[in-house]
């Protein structure tokens, strides 16, 4: 193994090159795990485009990229050998294990979790991480190397879904039919969800949501397209549009439940007589906890196809390309390969 490796480096707003930086060495209870795959996530574009999200403000150089799998190369001490040549899904955020919210088992919400491409920790667009072992995943052969790392956005659909109490015979408002939608379509009708309505303003966007889940497809630019009429179990959010979060709540039943799981406006205003009447129980989403043994059981046995969500594939030295391909709506998820030449 080389003493050096190649790492794509946001050095500031719009501003990316590639760097060559020591291959780090796995520390007590770490793996080092040779990238394969990172699907591109929406707040590594936004910390491109941005420099910041909320709180979080790109300060110094910063490696993107959270969304990977890869393969075990070396093993630090406490870790057993025999996981070498292992293939893993990464779950980048590891937490410090002793805080309050670690004990109760909601370690998203540790306030020291250490999360990948999250100021100011490194991310994965790297050729290689360290990676505390236990959250190294192990896939099976039938996830090809792009679906190991796109376990991650399907953990959040698994986390929201949960949240929301989806189950057989559910019928489910999704709002937003970017990756993060589509990924919660794929794991409402996994659980058994008969009906999945999908919403969006992008017409390329609603038809592919049909490819993965969707039952109904509504045009959120249609005036009244959402509301009442709909009498939807559970509401998922994954827009972050404040115009969208208020008409989707108006179609939830009484005693229904709403999950935002869209990043848009820090402030919204809601119905708040009619969540109350209603009994609505709404809740925020955090990233997700212990949903990755879910995750890669659903995509092994096929229940959700995460390889026909990839749109395109780029190296390090196109990591840019990569950030501004979500400018065609066509492009559902990109995927960059740190190894690829």
């Amino acid at each position: 193994m080389a003493d050096l490796m190649d790492v794509s480096v946001l050095r500031g707003v719009g501003d990316l090159a590639v760097e060559q930086r020591p291959v780090p060495s796995p520390a007590l209870g770490e793996v080092l795990i040779r990238v394969g795959s990172v699907g591109v996530c929406g707040s590594d574009v936004h910390y491109f485009r941005h420099g910041r999200i909320g709180d979080y403000v790109v300060r110094q150089p910063l490696v993107l990229g959270h969304e990977g799998g890869g393969t075990i190369v070396a093993v630090g001490e406490g870790v057993d050998s025999s996981r070498l040549g292992q293939r893993v899904a990464m779950e980048p955020g590891v937490p410090d294990r002793i805080c309050r919210e670690c004990k109760a088992g909601r370690y998203n919400l540790c306030p020291n979790v250490r999360f990948f491409a999250t100021p100011p920790i490194d991310g994965c667009f790297a050729e290689f991480v360290t990676l505390a072992a236990d959250f190294a995943h192990p896939v099976p052969d039938s996830i090809s190397d792009d679906g190991a790392g796109l376990i991650e956005p399907l953990s959040v659909g698994v986390w929201a879904c949960g949240k929301v109490g989806v189950g057989p015979g559910s019928r489910v408002l999704i709002s937003g039919a970017g990756p993060i939608g589509l990924m919660n379509a794929q794991v409402a009708r996994a659980l058994g969800a008969t009906e999945i309505i999908v919403s969006d303003v992008a017409p390329t966007r609603l038809e592919a949501a049909t490819r993965f889940g969707a039952t109904v497809l509504v045009d959120a630019r249609e005036p009244d397209a959402i509301g009442p009429q709909l009498e939807v179990d559970a509401f998922i959010d994954c827009s972050g549009a404040p115009p969208a979060v208020r008409q989707g709540i108006t179609a939830v039943r009484p005693a229904g439940r709403v999950a935002l799981v869209g990043m848009g406006a820090d402030e919204l205003s809601l119905p708040v007589s009619l969540i109350q009447n209603r009994e609505l129980t709404v809740t925020g989403t955090f990233r997700y906890a212990n949903t990755y043994p879910t995750a890669i059981a659903l995509a092994a046995a096929g229940r959700v196809d995460l390889d026909g969500m990839v749109t395109g594939h780029f190296g390090l030295d196109d990591v840019e390309s990569a950030l501004s391909a979500d400018k065609d709506p066509a492009n559902l998820k990109v995927i960059v390969e740190p190894g690829r030449r």
